[in-house]
């Protein structure tokens, strides 16, 4: 094999083992648990790092019939601070499948 050229057989076990890695991946974010918080802890939201949400915990000094959007808001806040977490989660796990397959020298095209 001459310097520079594609070795297909590495880069078809690379991908191979790339799809593997994010297989697992997605398993493992499917079923971790995130937590968001509003109200400095009045209300909880627990869901998966897929999105999928378990369960919502709020605690009864924030359940007032008169103001009934404070408790849509926290709700809402909430649900934001679990998905930035479930993000950060799946950045995490993802993040280094992002870097793509090694292919060596390059394609050999202009800028690689």
């Amino acid at each position: 094999m001459n310097p520079g050229e594609l070795d297909i057989q590495q880069l078809m076990q690379q991908a191979q083992k790339m799809q593997e890695q994010l297989m697992s991946a997605q398993a493992e974010l499917a079923s971790a648990e995130v937590v968001g918080q509003a109200g400095n802890g009045l209300v909880h939201v627990r869901m998966t790092a897929a999105g999928e949400v378990q369960a919502v915990k709020i605690d009864p000094k924030v359940v007032d019939a008169d103001d009934v959007e404070t408790l849509q808001d926290l709700i809402v806040g909430a649900l934001h601070d679990a998905a930035r977490a479930a993000q950060e989660l799946q950045a995490q796990k993802m993040g280094p499948l992002a870097g793509g397959l090694d292919m060596g020298g390059g394609l050999g095209l202009p800028g690689a």
